[in-house]
């Protein structure tokens, strides 16, 4: 640590060690996380221009899976940018103006997908489990009050844990043991008294993490108790498909997010946190539209017809 930071309490900016020891396996980080990244955002930008273009998608389902594209593209783009430069940069550091903007935003778009993950298994119970009441229930407003909700309740938590965060002293170091600036590595650097961060982190997680994780899962239990009761064994083993390749990326995403947040500072290590990172900031968002909406034929169905018509226009203006 620099000398220059020791009598500090806010430092100008903070040294990311994520990538310091990696030498031989720069090459290799490099094209992953930027092949991740293309992966992602163009998966993510064709669901929302499909969807918005085709009006057999103007639906519920697809209003929630176009913000779900919409919060994965911003997801990644805070993180994956800032990580491609810093796997080259000797040191890698941030500032600290940029860290903590850096900070609110993933805990916005993170608390705002777990959210609207929730909504989706709400619109799936009753589209499979009330099919009578579906279009009644699910109307637009309900829709756009969910999101609305989702966001709100995201932005909320953010503002709170990084202000509460960012209000702590740094008079010890400011090297974090992460590719990114988030809550755990900050809270293991502060010479301030971070108990109350930690009571926090824990009561907002109950609320952001674990409430909506359990909702979605009750949801899709009823949801493949229906399924498993229907008759029709194609369609069963379908549904039993889609709810299983869901609830990975549900499952997956909820709990690295309940395990970097829910638990205490003193158990923070830095592999398995690094690895969490990756798989709730990177790999979540780049498989979210390969399992949610390319693998559906309604999806490929509409990227079809609307290539073809923009095909047919292209040749007779």
């Amino acid at each position: 640590m620099s000398s220059n930071y020791k009598n500090q309490t806010t430092p100008m900016e903070f040294i990311l060690l994520g990538f310091i020891n990696i030498k031989q396996e720069k090459n290799f980080l490099f094209f992953l996380f930027l092949t991740m990244y293309v992966i992602c955002f163009l998966g993510n930008a064709v669901i929302i221009t499909v969807a918005v273009l085709s009006p057999s998608l103007h639906t519920p389902m697809y209003f929630f899976l176009t913000n779900l594209s919409f919060i994965d593209i911003c997801y990644i783009s805070v993180t994956v940018p800032k990580m491609l430069v810093d796997v080259w940069a000797t040191p890698p550091s941030i500032s600290f103006m940029e860290c903590a903007v850096q900070m609110c935003c993933l805990l916005t778009l993170a608390g705002t997908e777990g959210f609207l993950l929730a909504s989706m298994a709400l619109d799936r119970y009753f589209a499979i489990c009330r099919p009578l009441i579906y279009t009644r229930l699910m109307n637009t407003w309900l829709c756009i009050q969910l999101s609305a909700m989702s966001w709100m309740c995201g932005f909320l938590n953010a503002s709170l844990h990084t202000v509460l965060t960012f209000h702590l002293s740094f008079c010890q170091s400011n090297q974090i043991n992460h590719f990114f600036c988030d809550i755990p590595p900050l809270l293991s650097i502060s010479c301030s008294d971070t108990s109350a961060n930690e009571v926090a982190l824990f009561t907002t997680g109950v609320f952001v993490g674990f409430s909506p994780f359990l909702f979605t899962l009750v949801s899709y239990i009823f949801i493949l108790h229906v399924v498993l009761s229907s008759r029709q064994k194609g369609q069963r083993q379908k549904a039993i498909s889609t709810c299983a390749s869901h609830l990975t990326v549900v499952i997956m995403f909820f709990c690295t997010g309940i395990f970097t947040y829910a638990r205490p500072t003193s158990s923070y290590s830095l592999e398995k946190d690094q690895l969490a990172g990756v798989l709730y900031n990177i790999l979540t968002p780049t498989l979210n539209p390969l399992i949610y909406s390319l693998r559906n034929k309604e999806v490929k169905l509409a990227m079809k017809k609307l290539f073809l018509s923009k095909l047919y226009s292209l040749f007779h203006p």
